[in-house]
């Protein structure tokens, strides 16, 4: 038996690998998760008394701050978690690391896809947090660094969530289609990452979504999943500016890692319906058929 630890056991990929527990192709797996109160990583006491009580020969860091606004007014707070914490965790040598990293490492100035050739360059603060929480994984000889992009679920906060609230309560919504990446489900996320701790990877690899889409392309398609009447106005970044810049183009290219495991995540347009199935409970009836 593999005995695994994860951290961040209350975001969307932590909880999403806790309901996959049950399924038999991961019964060869020990799967220990932790939320914050049970291994908080920016405590490199609190690492190591976890360590000691679970023993994992193989740590999975799903924990991040990720309010990517709130980073630029609170650049402390996000490097406490996405680098120091992750200091924490690769400091366990002898255990491999498996780390979730971000599309927010690069600029968005790319015409194409971005593979992991490419030169990082983040534009804000929760970007460069990221992105030196990858060289402090890099720290423990076996890491397997898994950058994604665009992660929605049917729990936590995420673009989807958001867009089912509020076409709940409005009828007319104005969505940014300027901006182009990956949509990945959390469960597609996390049943990969199940999947990748037995396998022999080590490094930095692209893991998100098949497909593309615009936020406009997305908000659209989960209004239509959810039978909500909705009109979605197409807008322009600068017509909805925000405290950090976000990347236009954050489209990830996953082949690298689908040659090296046969691990390969679906597109958005596949794994959207069962999200939004799995959070319908959340939109009024008034909108809903």
């Amino acid at each position: 038996m593999t005995r695994v630890l994860v951290t961040g056991g209350n975001g969307q990929v932590g909880r999403s690998i806790t309901d996959l527990l049950g399924d038999q192709r991961f019964q060869h797996l020990t799967v220990s998760v932790a939320d914050r109160a049970t291994c908080d990583i920016t405590n490199p006491d609190a690492v190591r008394r976890a360590i000691e009580r679970f023993n994992p020969s193989a740590i999975v860091n799903t924990a991040a701050y990720t309010a990517v606004d709130a980073s630029e007014t609170d650049e402390a707070a996000a490097m406490l978690v996405n680098c120091d914490g992750v200091a924490h965790l690769a400091a366990q040598t002898g255990r491999r690391l498996i780390h979730l990293s971000t599309d927010y490492v690069f600029d968005g100035s790319k015409d194409g896809w971005y593979t992991e050739s490419d030169p990082v360059a983040p534009l804000g603060v929760y970007g460069m947090s990221k992105w030196q929480g990858e060289q402090a994984a890099r720290t423990n000889p076996d890491h397997l660094i898994l950058r994604t992009a665009w992660v929605y679920a049917a729990h936590g906060h995420n673009f989807v969530k958001t867009m089912l609230r509020l076409g709940a309560e409005r009828g007319n919504l104005r969505v940014v289609a300027d901006q182009i990446g990956c949509p990945t489900s959390a469960h597609d996320i996390a049943d990969a990452i199940l999947r990748l701790v037995d396998i022999d990877a080590t490094g930095t690899y692209h893991m998100a979504g098949a497909s593309q889409a615009t936020w406009h392309e997305l908000a659209t398609a989960t209004f239509e999943l959810a039978e909500l009447d909705v009109a979605v106005e197409a807008i322009g970044t600068a017509e909805n500016p925000t405290p950090a810049p976000r990347p236009a183009n954050s489209r990830l290219d996953s082949t690298a890692l689908a040659s090296a495991t046969h691990v390969r995540l679906p597109s958005w347009q596949d794994s959207l319906p069962a999200v939004i199935d799995a959070a319908r409970s959340s939109v009024p009836s008034r909108n809903h058929s």
